[in-house]
């Protein structure tokens, strides 16, 4: 999904400015009014990241960070501040928030800003969407290659995997083929790294 910058906000001049600001750089904006907007429109796959003001009526920003908490939202929030309101965004940071701006802003702070939480957006997908391929991958294996695969990265060979499972040679050797197919891992260090990271699903 092409990365957007979300702004939520309910000062509709705040709103429109930043939007122009946006668009001028070259970015994609989705503008909305109030968290609660915001979550109506909500889709798990969205990437970019959210620009949201710390306190709005209704639901405050601190609130809907809390609840995109809980919906496993990993894209990056910038919270935009008031002075006074520096306690809380410093919280917000425990509670996982990228960055905060105070208000008043210049605006290529907050271009600055924005530009590193895309980037980091877009690390962090290509980190969980080679996770998730891997675990795909894995639950695609019979359970018997599951077998073969987590004595081939504890280093045996097949000779003693053959013993071990009470089968033939050959049979290893064409289920650890089909493992390191199916894994599309290119090598025992490939595949090692694999198994690490499927180990520490839970």
């Amino acid at each position: 999904m092409e990365p957007k910058v979300f702004v939520v906000d309910d000062d509709q001049a705040v709103r429109d400015s930043l939007g122009l600001l946006l668009r001028s750089m070259g970015q994609k904006a989705r503008l909305f009014d109030s968290a609660q907007a915001f979550l109506d429109d909500y889709d798990p796959n969205m990437a970019g990241c959210i620009v949201l003001d710390i306190r709005m009526p209704g639901m405050s920003g601190m609130e809907l960070q809390q609840k995109l908490k809980t919906m496993h939202c990993t894209v990056p929030i910038i919270f935009v501040t008031g002075h006074g309101d520096v306690p809380m965004a410093v919280e917000a940071m425990h509670h996982g928030a990228f960055d905060f701006i105070q208000k008043p802003f210049r605006d290529q702070e907050l271009l600055d800003r924005i530009n590193q939480a895309l980037t980091w957006d877009q690390e962090h997908r290509s980190d969980e969407d080679y996770r998730r391929g891997v675990i795909e991958r894995f639950q695609s294996l019979t359970p018997r290659e599951r077998e073969v695969m987590d004595c081939v990265v504890r280093g045996l060979a097949n000779k003693v995997i053959a013993m071990d499972l009470s089968l033939s040679q050959r049979t290893v050797e064409i289920h650890r083929a089909r493992v390191m197919e199916k894994m599309n891992a290119r090598s025992l260090a490939d595949l090692v790294r694999m198994s690490l990271l499927v180990s520490r699903e839970p």
